[in-house]
């Protein structure tokens, strides 16, 4: 697990998304999630929750992952990709057909932006931020203390204390998200961009 963090820091780009998210954060800004119904599958269940019931595969939700790896083949190069919503109707039917456990083929039941859209709900309707309060806290002291000139090696170590499901699904986000910010010049998703779609269903 510790190998594998490490990489979280590797891209320059994933290192300014990561700046970019932390910025976007205001103090304060530990507040309590939402209330989320639980779901029969796997929107709205905790991370542990799902691993618990094998529905994780190298520490990451398989319906992320199917989602995630759709918009790599399909999406990087989408202008306005994560800005443009789906379909609300679309999404919503995508959303009870993968909880009931529906074979769902993304590719010719959906489109770009409906994928995107459902990735940004899943995100969102997380019962614990991925970031927990405890390591927020430290993040942010961190950033106050150093600002863009903290070392990745002290973000890493206090990304280390997240629970490993968070971490795993932390890191693989991160990686993807500097694919997209690498095609910013088609996609228009800049870092920047990135964060703030993202950074409030990461720290809040």
């Amino acid at each position: 697990m510790g190998a594998g963090a490490l990489t979280i820091c590797h891209s320059k780009a994933a290192v300014k998304v990561r700046e970019d998210m932390l910025k976007m954060v205001q103090i304060p800004v530990l507040k309590p999630r939402g209330t989320v119904i639980e779901q029969p599958g796997v929107f709205g269940k905790s991370l542990t929750e799902l691993q618990e019931q094998g529905l994780l595969k190298d520490g990451l939700p398989l319906v992320v992952r199917r989602m995630m790896e759709h918009l790599r083949s399909h999406g990087l190069k989408q202008e306005g990709l994560f800005r443009l919503n789906g379909n609300v109707r679309v999404v919503q039917m995508l959303k009870r057909r993968l909880e009931s456990g529906e074979d769902v083929d993304l590719t010719s039941e959906s489109d770009v932006s409906t994928v995107a859209s459902l990735l940004k709900l899943y995100l969102r309707e997380l019962p614990q931020a991925l970031i927990n309060s405890t390591v927020q806290q430290a993040l942010l002291q961190h950033y106050q203390d150093f600002g863009d000139n903290g070392s990745c090696s002290d973000i890493r170590d206090l990304l280390l204390r997240l629970p490993v499901v968070h971490l795993s699904l932390l890191r693989y986000l991160l990686h993807f998200l500097t694919e997209v910010d690498r095609n910013h010049k088609e996609n228009r998703m800049t870092a920047h961009n990135l964060a703030t779609v993202f950074g409030p269903s990461v720290f809040q």
